[in-house]
This record gives C-alpha cells, structure tokens and sequence, in this order.
C-alpha cells in the first residue's frame, strides 16, 4: 500500500503506445486534459481532490530494475525501449485547480504539457487518483450540507472497497467537510482528528449494560458517548445511561462532553424520545449522535422530520458512494506542439457533450462583484487576457442563444489552473488537509443555496470565450468538410 512505487499503476496500452512513439520518434510536447462530463449525486458541482497524491505520484515515477525484467519478460518491448524507460524521469509541466475548490463539467481540473510519451503514461494513474478522491469530498460535501450545520463524521472504513480506499476515501471526506474519521490510519498520516466511542460489543461483553456504561465513563471521563440501543434503546439503554450521568453529577465529575449514540431503529422518533428523557432529567446539554445506513437524503428527511440528533456519523454510503461509484473523469489530448506552436485538436462524437475542447486552455472563475456568488466558469485559450474593468458578454457554447451580459466592474475573476510542476520540477506546496477543509467550506460559501441543493439543483455554466469557441467551431467544420470527401 503506502510505500509501493505506483509507476507501474498504469493501463498496459499506455507502455504499448509510448514504445510506438519511441520507435517512431514521435515525442511532440502535447496538451492533456484531465476534466469530467457530468456531476456526480445528480449534483449542481463537485470538490476536486487527490492533488497531493498526484504529485507524490509524480515525484516517484521511475522504473526499477525489477520493473525492467518483467518488461523483459513479457517479450513485446525491445531493448532501445527498455534502455529508455531505465532512465524515465517526468520532464513536463502540470498545471492542476487546487484540491477543495468547487468544480464543473468540461473544464479541465489538471492539465499536463509533456512530451506525449510522459504524458500518455501518467494517463491511468492521476485519472484513478484524482477520480477517487474527487467522488469521495463530492459526496462528503453534500452530506455536510444536508447536516445543516451539524457535525459530521466519516466512520466507512470497514465497508471502503480496500485499505487505500478506505484511507484516502476518509481524507478525501474530510476535504468535502467532515470534521473527522473513524479511520485511525488516515487520521496519523493526514493529521486529522480521530473520532469514535465503542461499539456494541463493548456493552455485550459485560454482565449488563450498566455496568458497561459504568466502566467505559470511568475510562473516558473527558468524553462520555454510551451506545444506547444494544437491547431496548428507550426502556434500557436511555434510563441507563441517564443513571450513569446522574452518578457522575453527584460525584461532581461532569465530563466536558457527553451524550448517547443512536445506531439502529427509528431515528427521528427515538432521537424525540431521547431528548425529552435527557431534558427531563436535567441533561439537557446530552448530545445525541446518530448512525445507522445515513446518507445525505436520510439525514435531510430526518431533519425535516424533527429529529433531535446533534451530529452524524456515515459511513458506507459515503466511503463507497452507494448511489454514484464512480465520477467519469476522462483524459483527452487538446493540443500538439509543431514548430513552436500548439496545434488544436478535437474528438468528435455522436454525442454533443463528448466532443471536446481543443487547444491550450486556462479557465476563470467570474464571481458577481456584490454578492461574491460565482456567476460562471469561463475556458479561454492560454494566450488570451482579461479585465473585469471590460464588459463581459458570456454564451452558452451549446445553446449559443444564451447570453449574459456584464458590466464593466460589476464582476471580478480568478484563474484557477495553478502550476504544480515545470519542467519535471514540483513548484507547489499542498496545503494541511484541515486548511484544505476550510478552504472549500470557504469555496462552497460562493455558491448559491439554489446550487447546493440535493435535488434538481441550478446549473452553473461553463462558457468558453468567443475566440476558443471559434477555433472549436472551425475545427469541427474542417473535419466534417474532410469525412464527406
């Protein structure tokens, strides 16, 4: 897992391909694009994130001798190839959007300039890293937001597809706004906060479950959650667990937080039924916590139902993403490098949302100047220059119709392709997952509420700028023009 060198994490067609442009000397500097189609959860955005894996990816690509032999043995690969790839080193550059930030459809989130064999054999890889992780805050976004402001934490390692999915899944979660995981592995390497009490077995393993109880507020004073509903949740496990935090208010050894963990049975009735019991009994700063098979749609249906529960702990559904597993980024070649200039290139298809964007591109992020509400995304060729202090006219590059207008100065704009690497070299630093936290809660903030919401949600568009779509338009014309000869 951890220290295992990955170079070899890669489709074999990609070593196929790279011994191809090796032979031919067909070693252009290319433009990749790394960006995906369609939101993940029937979701109005998404969180990029895994740029930290990537570069680590990045920085450790080589082939070992042992990677060489079982080359060798495999009987395709010629020695010139082989002698070549001893010696591969990553020359390129790689610019990608920070992890964290709010994302969309068609607008590339890493883009990469190399020569097409570095650039063809780090496809598979930065797309399986970057995809992973991305899915994972996605989902961890919106479960927060259906929290409505109220804790939540990542407890899915044990149901996660693996040890590594299951430890980037909790980092990944964290990003998107969990506030910690049950995940101990993940929380040492990413310096997360660690979260969790004790489970059922604990209350079974003693004679009754007042004694457990008993035992386990002696052993965390500090923090005092009891597991209710092992036998009967109302008739046993609340009248015990309110007998425990009388013994310890007598004793005058309140712990600074407690509260019961409701994990099965119904939520919102039992979670009205608990609090009114705590209240009743003088506890009425008892926290109740819930698990139990959440994902954003129950915890927003057992909110709107009165539920009395204070924070949330999900697991499977969000370490796996149940209902969207994967998030469909895609890897396209944009550009190629001839005489010093990059030439434009397309993928045409039968379905207008495959047919890609050409060229060198970078993207703005346009905000409304007195809301500070994003108002689109805007992919523009690498040359091109703005102002806010211009007008803006935007347009829907499908439904060309669609315009929007901009007044000088009514708007403002951020670029959000950020170098990582050049030339072979790392030239970022990434962020603590903690800042990354905060900084896509502070991302989130400039969506509207219409935007984040669970179901049906407000599109926000990205529009490509009148000189990329031209040079679009132009190349789709060209090759229709040379299919009908």
């Amino acid at each position: 897992m951890g220290n295992q060198n990955l170079t070899l994490l890669t489709d074999f067609y990609e070593l196929t391909m790279m011994q191809g442009y090796y032979n031919y000397g067909h070693n252009n500097v290319v433009v990749f694009d790394l960006f995906y189609r369609e939101n993940p959860c029937g979701g109005g955005y998404a969180i990029c994130a895994g740029l930290e894996q990537l570069i680590d990816y990045i920085n450790n690509l080589r082939f070992g001798d042992d990677d060489i032999e079982y080359f060798r043995s495999l009987g395709i690969f010629n020695e010139a190839f082989l002698k070549y790839l001893k010696s591969f080193r990553f020359s390129g550059d790689i610019y990608a959007i920070p992890e964290g930030t709010v994302v969309f459809p068609m607008e590339p989130l890493v883009k990469v300039v190399a020569p097409i064999m570095e650039a063809q054999l780090i496809e598979t890889a930065i797309l399986n890293i970057i995809n992973h992780q991305s899915l994972i805050a996605t989902k961890a976004s919106r479960v927060v937001y259906a929290a409505k402001g109220r804790p939540v934490m990542e407890f899915g390692l044990r149901r996660a597809q693996g040890p590594d999915a299951g430890t980037l899944g909790s980092r990944a979660a964290v990003i998107g706004g969990c506030i910690g995981t049950s995940n101990v592995l993940s929380a040492k390497l990413y310096d997360m906060p660690a979260l969790g009490t004790h489970a059922h077995s604990w209350i079974m393993s003693f004679d009754d479950e007042l004694t457990a109880f008993r035992k386990y507020a002696q052993l965390y004073p500090q923090n005092t959650i009891l597991l209710v509903d092992t036998y009967d949740t109302l008739r046993s496990g609340v009248p015990n667990a309110i007998r425990v935090f009388r013994e310890l208010r007598e004793q005058g050894r309140m712990p600074l937080k407690y509260g019961i963990r409701l994990d099965s049975g119904d939520l919102a009735y039992l979670s009205k039924k608990a609090r009114k019991m705590l209240d009743e009994a003088g506890f009425t700063d008892a926290a109740i916590t819930a698990s139990s098979d959440l994902d954003e749609y129950i915890i927003d249906s057992l909110i709107a139902q009165g539920a009395r529960i204070d924070s949330w702990g999900v697991g499977t559904k969000l370490i796996t993403s149940r209902d969207c597993p994967s998030f469909g980024g895609v890897y396209k070649l944009a550009s190629i490098k001839k005489d010093g200039v990059f030439i434009p290139k397309i993928k045409l298809s039968e379905s207008h949302w495959k047919v890609t964007n050409p060229g060198n591109k970078k993207i703005y992020r346009i905000y409304d100047k007195e809301s500070g509400k994003v108002k689109a995304d805007l992919i523009t060729l690498n040359d091109e220059v703005f102002s806010s202090a211009d007008p803006l006219l935007l347009f829907d590059p499908v439904a060309t119709w669609k315009k929007t207008y901009l007044e000088p100065d009514s708007y403002t704009m951020r670029e959000l392709l950020v170098p990582v690497f050049i030339e072979g070299k790392c030239v970022y630093t990434s962020p603590s997952v903690m800042e990354i936290r905060d900084y896509c809660s502070r991302e989130l903030d400039t969506m509207w509420d219409e935007v984040k919401r669970l179901v049906n949600p407000h599109v926000v568009y990205v529009d490509l700028s009148e000189k990329l779509y031209q040079m679009k338009v132009q190349l789709l014309n060209s090759l229709t023009e040379k299919s009908m000869q």
